[in-house]
């Protein structure tokens, strides 16, 4: 009998439009979708993909706990033997949403269940200790490696196979097995020593993390006589885009000259992000990046000026060297204009 598996999808997967309808609520799609399609092929005879259930991402995200206990009453009606999601590549929101019901459908309904998605994604750092996370590029084009992943990493734990993260390419969990070696710590230790001064490769036993502090800056002691500029990542660009951020995965900044505008309009400026419902963004710009607010503040001495410049880029599904490499670029130009502090808003 083959192994029953359900999937979940988001709206734009489903094939049933992107943001626009991500509010959709919970359903169990009438046929499989073609991604559920490619996963049934790749995961063959011994399972059967028997529901995908859907939820537009902006609606998982604002109803997480109504939703989850929705999505686990649908999937449960078909009592599975296993759940997969995704894969949610570098989709922040989704990404989210595919960890939270992957989380769940494993403690509360007791069966295995995995998912799939980019390192950076926001989701892989919140859920990767509690199930498995496929790692997968971060966009769809890699598709079809992401589906054989997933698939290949089911089959494997459905047959009660040993899995690794390298074996298998899903994040480690931080998890410490126990095993005999061959030769005892000190002498393992030092052949890895030998090896890393003589330039050769070798592969530690105890990876550690990678943290990227940040020191403060001292506090501002006269906010009344400092410059500060405008810096965000929620896409607010001059009407029309004219440098053509893109609304995912940026690979570029603006430099905008806000030197005599009171105030952004609908007629200035507008939203190039494509992670949230651009309407009151593009309504308001100032809602995302409040320069009305600050000239006003500048008018009435509360603080020194207000830097002529603004930065913007969009941060949704930006890989994180990208952004600090805009960080960097933009800090430049920030010391050369003698800017004291900066505010940084998103989304």
């Amino acid at each position: 009998m083959a192994i029953k598996l359900v999937h979940y999808v988001n709206q734009f997967y489903a094939g049933i439009g992107g943001e626009e309808v991500a509010d959709t609520k919970p359903f169990v799609a009438d046929t499989l979708p073609p991604i559920s399609e490619q996963l049934q092929k790749q995961l063959g005879d011994d399972f059967e993909v028997v529901a995908t259930v859907v939820c537009g991402d902006s609606y998982y995200n604002e109803n997480e706990a109504s939703a989850k206990e929705e999505i686990l009453g649908m999937i449960k009606g078909f009592d599975p033997d296993f759940f997969i999601a995704g894969p949610a590549f570098n989709a922040g929101r989704y990404g989210v949403a595919a960890g939270s019901i992957t989380a769940a459908v494993k403690e509360e309904l007791n069966i295995p269940a995995i998912t799939g998605m980019y390192v950076e994604n926001p989701g892989a750092d919140m859920f990767k200790k509690s199930v498995y996370i496929v790692e997968t590029k971060d966009s769809a084009a890699g598709m079809r490696k992401a589906i054989k992943s997933l698939a290949t990493l089911a089959q494997k734990i459905a047959n009660n196979e040993e899995v690794s993260p390298a074996a298998d390419g899903y994040l480690a969990q931080g998890v410490r097995k126990n095993y005999f070696a061959e030769e005892n710590g000190s002498t393992r230790a030092v052949e890895m020593l030998l090896k890393k001064i003589n330039g050769e490769e070798f592969e530690t036993e105890y990876p550690m993390p990678t943290f990227d502090r940040v020191d403060p800056q001292p506090a501002v002691e006269d906010v009344s006589k400092i410059k500060i500029a405008l810096v965000t990542s929620g896409g607010i660009v001059p009407k029309g885009n004219p440098d053509h951020i893109e609304s995912s995965s940026a690979s570029k900044y603006g430099r905008y000259d806000i030197e005599g505008i009171d105030a952004f309009t609908s007629e200035n400026a507008e939203t190039a992000h494509g992670g949230y419902d651009p309407t009151y963004a593009n309504h308001d710009p100032n809602r995302v990046l409040p320069l009305d607010v600050l000239r006003n503040m500048e008018k009435e001495g509360k603080i020194g000026s207000l830097h002529n410049y603004y930065y913007s880029t969009v941060g949704n599904g930006t890989a994180i060297a990208s952004a600090k490499k805009f960080g960097e670029e933009i800090a430049e130009y920030l010391k050369e204009d003698k800017v004291d502090a900066v505010i940084l808003t998103s989304t």
